[in-house]
């Protein structure tokens, strides 16, 4: 990647009153300074045959970046094996789909521990991911808000050297809950930073994929997203590691005022 973009997941907000489908938000998001959306394959994968073509053209128009966001039905550690199989095949249909559209990174959460210990999750999700093809886009193992999920940031570097087809996706929000409140400063960010350097190296902070919003959390973890202004999170600190590192790549913002809080951030960015 060439620089640090910066989308929303899902379509715009807008004034409240439009409404708006895949190839009319990128043309508004675009149409405010906005660069990226991920799309929400969170319940069913929406990019069709009778869609596909027009949101292709209109991304390649305006050099827009896509990427996905995978079912919310994955579960790649389940019990029983069909739910194994159906969740590979979940992930399978929105790569192809993203494809479609040019798209570039599927996220997705990989599984949830149940029962087992960390090093049979690990393990059971490591042997389903490497049986996922190489269709051109990255699979984006999604760092999770709560510690009873599988996929803290250290899990996930592990997986991503373990399997050629993976990427990082880092959900700062999410770290930020899953450690009750952790990332209370610059070198909070900077060591999430430099811990990826080590683990996955120069190129991983080249082109990382970053979701990023204000949360609420308890001792538990995560509970929902808040605006940016209304959290605790230290945004404009976290674009100052971000720049200092000179990150590539796409942030996504997931707060309740998507674009107005996409935009904050990258004028944040643009200020530091």
């Amino acid at each position: 990647m060439e620089r640090l973009l910066f989308g929303i997941s899902g379509l715009p907000v807008g004034d409240g009153k439009s409404k708006y489908n895949y190839k009319s938000g990128i043309f508004y998001l675009n149409s405010i300074g906005l660069d990226a959306m991920e799309l929400p394959f969170v319940r069913n994968v929406n990019v069709t045959a009778k869609n596909k073509d027009e949101i292709l053209q209109e991304k390649e128009a305006k050099a827009f970046y896509l990427s996905a966001h995978g079912s919310y039905f994955i579960n790649l550690n389940a019990d029983e094996l069909e739910k194994q199989e159906q969740s590979l095949e979940r992930i399978i249909k929105g790569a192809k789909a993203l494809q479609s559209v040019g798209g570039r990174s599927l996220i997705f959460h990989p599984g949830f521990y149940l029962s087992d210990s960390a090093a049979d999750t690990y393990n059971t999700i490591k042997e389903n991911l490497l049986k996922l093809p190489d269709l051109g886009v990255n699979y984006r193992l999604e760092t999770t808000g709560k510690p009873t999920q599988f996929g803290s940031l250290d899990e996930l570097i592990a997986l991503c050297k373990e399997v050629s087809t993976c990427r990082l996706c880092i959900d700062f929000a999410h770290i930020h809950a899953r450690g009750n409140g952790a990332l209370k400063n610059y070198d909070d960010f900077t060591a999430i930073l430099v811990k990826i350097k080590d683990g996955l190296g120069e190129e991983a902070l080249e082109d990382l994929h970053i979701h990023l919003s204000g949360i609420q959390y308890t001792a538990k973890g995560e509970r929902n997203h808040l605006e940016l202004k209304e959290s605790d999170f230290k945004y404009a600190a976290c674009l100052k590691a971000l720049k200092d590192f000179n990150v590539k790549g796409c942030i996504i913002c997931e707060s309740p005022v998507l674009e107005k809080d996409a935009l904050l951030l990258k004028e944040t960015y643009e200020e530091q």
